[in-house]
Order: structure tokens, then sequence, then C-alpha cells
């Protein structure tokens, strides 16, 4: 084990001490964690990233990330998945789900969609088409990828594209049936390199099924007012709009964006940049937990890493460590409660919900690891708040 990640297996170990084992529910504090993808000299990927987990109401969990020959969004990448039957506790081994050779597929997207009892996942190729597969069986087999990139010919009256990409982490289905995955459009010059596009500059929007995935529409895209919104997520609202938490690149404000829709789709509010929720540009993770009649919580995501003003590799971004949770009851105005879930290198993260309560992080060390958190509410809250059992 390498000298850095010997350090974070004892940074886990001191984090966890006490909590492994007890139960969810019982007042009890639960924190446990492990590694789930690793690149290496030993391995035929030389980095993987973005993390993408869901939780399926049989205690099924997927974990998907993007396994890359090299460190770069323009390598030949595929995506690979674990998969667990038992809440995230153990595994099995990994398995390729997409392999399109020497290309680009990543950017994974996975969404429950509870009426049709089915998961669907979404992913890029390439930076220029956009494919849905769907699987019935918990992730067991899975539909022959369908590009529905012509669906969504709108977005290129709307904006002159020419890389395309959605998510990545989970989407989102409202209590009406309406799928909904946000999407980036960049219009970049040619990477120095040769290969590739630059992914600025872009702007953000959605596409969205209101037929279980049988069909794409694009929604409006957002009003261009930060600088290179990209990577978003979805976040169901009380009054049933959506919330968008959105990465973009205002320096030095380094704070992330949120925007609102009424149907998730459409008339989006001027994205504003949030006091509360730092990022070092960098992709966050947000998911609600709990709504009426229960408590509003919301849980975000990512490197806070506002006390560090390291450069990130000579740009003018900010570190991407010291990975950290908040939590909102008042639908994201305010975040009282924080909590650090990895002090040292932490980047992408990716939220979900098993039906006990328990709540799973999937994410970044840094280029080359991959590890899952098992945690509850009360460790979250230091036993100050317990999440009851949720219906998915």
């Amino acid at each position: 084990m390498k000298p850095i990640y010997a350090l974070l297996a004892v940074v886990a170990f001191v984090m966890s001490a006490g909590f492994a084992r007890a139960g969810t529910g019982d007042g009890m504090a639960v924190f446990e964690r492990q590694i789930l993808f690793e690149a290496g000299p030993d391995c035929e990927y030389r980095s993987i990233r973005i993390p993408c987990v869901l939780a399926l109401p049989d205690n099924t969990v997927l974990a998907v990330a993007a396994g890359r020959s090299r460190v770069s969004d323009w390598a030949d990448i595929r995506m690979i998945m674990r998969r667990s039957t038992d809440g995230g506790k153990t595994w099995e081994p990994l398995t390729i789900l997409i392999d399109r050779g020497q290309n680009v597929a990543d950017n994974p997207v996975l969404i429950w969609d509870e009426p049709a009892k089915t998961v669907h996942f979404l992913h890029q190729v390439n930076y220029e088409r956009i494919y849905h597969m769907a699987s019935t069986d918990s992730g067991k087999t899975w539909t022959k990828p369908v590009d529905i990139t012509p669906q969504l010919a709108r977005f290129q009256e709307l904006y002159k594209w020419n890389v395309i990409a959605p998510g990545p982490g989970h989407g989102i289905q409202l209590k009406n049936g309406r799928l909904i995955v946000p999407v980036w459009l960049a219009n970049g010059a040619p990477e120095p390199s040769g290969k590739g596009i630059v992914h600025r500059p872009s702007v953000t929007t959605v596409m969205y099924s209101d037929d279980h995935g049988k069909t794409w529409q694009c929604g409006d895209i957002l009003p261009d007012v930060l600088k290179n919104m990209n990577e978003t997520v979805a976040v169901p609202a009380e009054d049933g709009g959506v919330w968008l938490y959105i990465r973009n690149e205002e320096i030095p404000a380094f704070k992330i964006g949120v925007a609102y829709s009424k149907d998730g789709a459409t008339n989006w509010t001027k994205a504003e940049l949030h006091d509360d929720l730092y990022q070092p540009i960098c992709f966050s993770s947000v998911l609600r937990l709990s709504g009426a009649p229960d408590k509003s919580r919301i849980l975000f995501c990512n490197p806070d890493s506002r006390k560090n003003p390291r450069r990130n590799k000579g740009n003018p971004w900010r570190a991407r460590e010291n990975l950290t949770l908040r939590m909102s009851y008042d639908e994201g105005k305010t975040w009282p409660v924080v909590r650090v879930l990895e002090p040292l290198r932490g980047s992408y993260s990716d939220l979900t919900l098993l039906g006990d309560g328990t709540i799973l992080c999937l994410f970044e060390h840094d280029n080359s690891y991959i590890s899952i958190a098992r945690f509850n509410l009360e460790w979250l809250t230091k036993r100050k708040d317990l999440l009851r059992s949720v219906k998915k």
C-alpha cells in the first residue's frame, strides 16, 4: 500500500472506531468505509474517476465509475461497475458495463424509476452522443444502449455545442413520474494536445422523460449568468419543483450556484451563488434525505478547501481536499450540520439512501482510488438527529 493510502486507512479506522457494527435506527452512530475501485501499475486502468451510486428498494447498490487508460477526460475510457446485494456491506467483483474501445465512455448517471421498477443508466460517448440503457433486475442485466442524441436536437438550436454530457451522478424522479437528468453543453476550442475539445465556455440545462425513459426531451437552458456552468445535480423541492446545484468558474467567489424551476425543466431562475457552499471548482453531490411529513433534510457533499490557498495543478482553481458533508433543514437556505468525511484528498462524490436510512457516499480520493462510506444520521449529526426508515 502506498504511504499516503496507508495514512488514509488509519484515518478511516480512527473515524469509524466504535461505530462500524452499530445498528441503524437504534440511536447508535454508524460509520464505515472501504475502497471499491483502485487503479495502478498492476491494473489496466491508470485512473479511475467520476463516481455514481444508486441504492435500490431491494437493498441492492450499484456503483459505477470511469476506468481510464490515462489521467485525461479524453483517454480511452470504460464504464465499470460493482454491485452489492446487502446495502453496500459486501461487493461483487468489478464488471465492465460499457466498452467503446479507444473512445470515451463517461459521465455515468443512474436513476431509479419507482412506478416502472426500472433502473435507468445514461452516459456519453466522445462527448458527442448520449446513450440510454435500462435494467429491470437490479443491475444484473441491461438493455442494449440506445443513442438518444437525435431526441435532443433542440439543444443544438439553443446552443451551438460541440461537447455534450449528462450529470454526472444520480438523476431524480419527481412524484409525477418525470425523470430528470442535468446536462451540460460546451462550445470549446480543440485541446492543445490535439485530442479532444476544451470544456468551456459551457452552459447547463436538463433532459427529461415523462414516459419512463422511452423518449427524452430538452429542458430550457439556464440563464447564462455564471461563468462556465457545467456539472450539475438536481434535487426535488418540497413544493414539487426542482433545485439545481451547479459547478461554475466564478473566481474568486468559489461558490456553488443554485437555480430553481417549478416543473424541473423550464423557466429556470437565474443561478445565484450560495454563500455557505464553497466549491474549489468541482462537482458536488446533493441528495434529499427526507421531507414532509418528516423534517426537510437535504445533504450536500463537496471538497471544502477554503482554508487552503494553494492552487490546483497551476491553475486558479483550489485544492480538492477536506471532503465535507453539510445538511440543511430549511430547503437549502442554511446548512447548520457540518461533518468532515475525508480530511485529506477528496474530489467528486455521489450520494444515495438505503431504505433503512443508511446513507452511502461514493467518492474519489484522487485519480486512482474511489471509496464508499456508509453512515447514518446519528453519525452525521453526532446523535442529535434520527432519520426514520424511509420508503423508496
